[in-house]
């Protein structure tokens, strides 16, 4: 068959690379309930082959009997190791590990907005010669409890890997660590300043300000930090150090600049002087203290499955205890209360990506002016964005596509195969695109240590 097509294979357990079905095999009975998961590949095997089970899912590979079966289950605990970059997440019994994963949630929030805004204004300017005043049209002022979208979808992805595991395993209780940091205490630390205590709090480093670009000016005492000018004759600006886009509104972003200098640097004709550069991001912390309340509140809404809260303090503590090595995987083990569970040898990697790239036509114009559009044919040889591809008997995924028919196959980590350019006549399709991409892990130098019941 050509694979010009498109073309899916059909799930059969000898479709299946052996790195694909790595120990567990997760089983879902004739209702579609989870059941325990098994090791035992050989009867697998056999029950495809005796189509008395199908496979519904790849990776993690899971398969529904096709008879009446007994329902007997274990309490499964599931620990979530919440985060702005990487979540843990471990399902564990008292005895083993079952499930293991680490999940990469979106991070280009912040950077497809920006870029959404840019876009936007510049074609009003274009197309609009007047546009009426808008004040109380905000999203926030409409809908209480309103986060910000790049919040928003770490929040929701947390809470859709959680439900993916509670399909395919029989999760009696949740256990939650959500972190909260002290940013006044952490900035005191990297500025060398006294820990803050009692009032100190209150009295933050804006305190008594109108608003963050007086404090600049008056914390850069009103003098051009490029030219050294301080005169009341001359006009004084607060320039971003960073693109607002990277490093947001926070003061250490900013910086006070003459109208001259400030012109010059947007100009690119100067330079900042060195060591003018913006402090420590505390994006991450931030996000955690915003999103830990709602993601606790919506879990128990959203999962039919108690869910309880627990702290950093007590992850470590079991953590060293258990002899474990410091990773997301291992401290959602400890957070599931069974530190002692054996653990798995493979762990689950996925990230989450884009559905569709919605700029319809490039930005700068082609000769002759016209704009060319910025979005790829659906298909491609047959192929889309995002698939799962078998190459020379391994996973990847397509990253990109050519026209005639290269595309750049990369693994989840980004390691790239032949330098981006692979025939699409060598691959065969496992898998079409998805919101997230899975991919079968080894755990680097696991600690080989007694299971011992706690």
């Amino acid at each position: 068959m050509s694979y010009t097509a498109r073309y899916v294979p059909a799930y059969r357990f000898k479709h299946i690379t052996k790195k694909e079905v790595p120990y567990m095999v997760y089983v879902l009975d004739i209702d579609g309930q989870p059941l325990m998961p098994t090791s035992r590949h050989g009867k697998v095997r056999r029950l495809l082959n005796s189509h008395l089970a199908k496979v519904v899912k790849r990776c993690p590979f899971t398969i529904q009997l096709l008879y009446q079966s007994t329902k007997e289950t274990q309490p499964v605990s599931l620990g979530v190791d919440a985060g702005s970059r990487h979540i843990g997440l471990s399902a564990t019994t008292e005895r083993e590990v079952v499930y293991q994963e680490e999940l990469v949630p979106r991070n280009d929030i912040v950077k497809l907005l920006s870029a959404r805004r840019a876009l936007r204004r510049s074609r009003r300017n274009r197309k609009t010669r007047y546009r009426r005043v808008r004040f109380n049209n905000r999203v926030h002022s409409k809908h209480k409890g309103w986060l910000a979208p790049s919040v928003e979808v770490k929040i929701q992805e947390q809470i859709t890997a959680t439900k993916r595991i509670c399909q395919i395993l029989p999760i009696f209780d949740i256990h939650v660590e959500t972190a909260e940091f002290d940013l006044q205490r952490l900035k005191a630390m990297e500025e060398g300043r006294l820990l803050p205590a009692g009032t100190d709090y209150q009295l933050g480093e804006q305190y008594d300000f109108y608003n963050t670009r007086q404090y600049v000016l008056h914390r850069d005492e009103y003098t051009c930090q490029c030219c050294g000018t301080h005169d009341n004759n001359v006009k004084l600006h607060v320039h971003h150090v960073e693109s607002r886009q990277t490093g947001g509104e926070a003061p250490n972003n900013l910086i006070t600049l003459c109208e001259h200098c400030h012109k010059s640097i947007h100009a690119g004709k100067m330079m900042l002087p060195k060591g003018k550069k913006r402090g420590k991001s505390y994006r991450d912390a931030a996000f955690m203290g915003i999103m830990r309340n709602t993601l606790l509140e919506r879990l128990r809404k959203e999962v039919n499955v108690p869910v309880t809260m627990t702290y950093g303090y007590i992850t470590k503590y079991w953590r060293e205890k258990a002899g474990l090595e410091k990773s997301h995987i291992n401290d959602a083990i400890c957070i599931s209360k069974h530190p002692y569970a054996r653990p798995l040898e493979t762990y689950y990697l996925t990230k989450a990506v884009r559905h569709h790239n919605r700029q319809i036509h490039k930005t700068k114009f082609s000769k002759g002016g016209i704009r060319k559009r910025n979005q790829a044919p659906y298909l491609v040889k047959g192929f889309r964005l995002f698939d799962k591809v078998l190459y020379q008997g391994e996973s990847y995924f397509i990253f990109g596509r050519r026209i005639t028919g290269y595309f750049d196959i990369r693994t989840l980590d980004g390691t790239k195969v032949n330098k981006g350019s692979t025939s699409y006549k060598k691959l065969r399709i496992q898998d079409t695109a998805e919101a997230y991409l899975t991919e079968v892990r080894a755990i680097p130098h696991m600690n080989e240590f007694t299971c011992v019941l706690a």
